[in-house]
Order: C-alpha cells, then structure tokens, then sequence
C-alpha cells in the first residue's frame, strides 16, 4: 500500500495505491474516487469496537454508524479519501501504544487497527466538546484529518492546548480541563474557554482551526430557520 497525501494543508487529498487483496477501512463518505474494480463493503466492524455496539457508540462520538470496507481484489487499484471539513490530513503509524482520537479527527485506516469509544469522563462535559472520544489501537496505519493544518507537539512534562484544537494524542498522556490563566471570570470574558492540560510524555496532534468556534461565527451569520 502506498500512500500520497496531495494539497496539503489547507485542502487535503490521500490518494492510495493498493496492492491486490489488500483492505482499507474508512469513515463513511470519506470516498472521493476509486478504480472501478474495487470492492466496497458498508460494515459494522466486527471484533473489538465492532458489531452493532460499536457503531452505535461511534455515533454517539459524533461519528456514522457505519464504515465502508474497500478491497482491491485480485488486481492493483487506487482509491482516493478525504475529510468533510477543508483542511489536513496526517499518517499515524500505530504500534504498541493507542491513540486517543478526538471525535472528527478519524478518517481511515488499515485492518490490523481497532477502533473503539473511550469515555473521558465528566472533566470532558465542561470543556464544550465530545466527552466520547475514539481510542485506536491495534497495529497499522491510522488516517487523521483535520480543520486547517495539523501540527505535532512532542510533550515532556505539561502542555496545555485549547480543547478545540486538539485532533489526537497517544494514550500514556493524562489530561485535565482547566482554565488557561488564573481567574475563571478572564477566561470566559477574553473568550478563551477551556483548555486541556497534558501531562506525561508522548506526541500530541493539534489542529490550527476550531470546528465548534467556525460553527458558531457561521451559525450567527445565518438566518434562523
């Protein structure tokens, strides 16, 4: 499998070059083209975070029920995916250590990963974002997308990034929601919100664009229905 990531960062596009009988597993709508022999299947997933459980908590992660299955059959085909909001996309190779997903930040990958719903507890309902996020684990190539660029950040000790922002981070990173100075009442008049503070050491994936903020200034803009 041999992967390409075109016009990046602000319109990114992953064109695949599969070998036959290989698999890829994507988010449903993810598909923009393929060769016309490929074989798609929509499926539930089965195994961990598979079956009709797990596409009923992927929803619940703001995610589709369903995912789409794409084989290339007995000969070499090309398929190419991208995500719903205009930005990046980032190869993540899983290996031993899981991958803690924000809610959007899920666009495809291998069969050797599983996905599964984490639950980041009560903390997660104050910061004004999902408190179900997806976990990868698993072995292979995990497909990140993102609104605007991704950026990595290697944490050694503490970091703190607006919930936002945040695309994905690995697993032995602890995290706390907090506020990003010292009074509440600045925090919420200087517009800032909540942020997350990491703690540990393992890479962090952000995102230079807040989907929730985007909504809102375009929501405002609309007229009521």
């Amino acid at each position: 499998m041999k992967l390409d990531i075109l016009h990046q960062p602000d319109s990114a596009i992953a064109k695949i070059d599969m070998a036959p009988m290989e698999e890829l597993i994507a988010q449903a709508g993810a598909m923009v083209a393929m060769s016309s022999h490929m074989e798609v299947n929509t499926t539930l997933r089965q195994g961990k975070g598979g079956g009709v459980l797990g596409g009923l908590k992927r929803m619940l992660a703001g995610e589709s029920l369903f995912l789409s299955s794409f084989r290339s059959g007995s000969s070499p085909a090309e398929i190419y995916l991208a995500p719903k909001l205009m930005g990046d996309i980032l190869p993540y190779q899983l290996s031993g250590t899981d991958l803690v997903i924000q809610a959007t930040g899920y666009l495809a990958c291998t069969p050797g990963v599983d996905i599964d719903l984490g639950f980041q507890g009560i903390k997660s309902i104050f910061s004004g974002e999902s408190i179900f996020w997806l976990t990868a684990s698993g072995s292979g190539l995990v497909l990140l997308s993102a609104f605007g660029s991704i950026y990595e950040v290697q944490v050694d000790g503490e970091y703190i990034v607006d919930t936002g922002h945040i695309v994905a981070f690995e697993k032995q990173l602890s995290f706390t929601i907090t506020k990003p100075g010292t009074s509440w009442l600045g925090a919420f008049l200087g517009g800032e919100g909540f942020v997350c503070k990491f703690q540990g050491k393992g890479r962090l994936f952000c995102q230079t664009h807040n989907p929730g903020a985007f909504g809102r200034l375009v929501g405002s803009k609309l007229p009521p229905r």
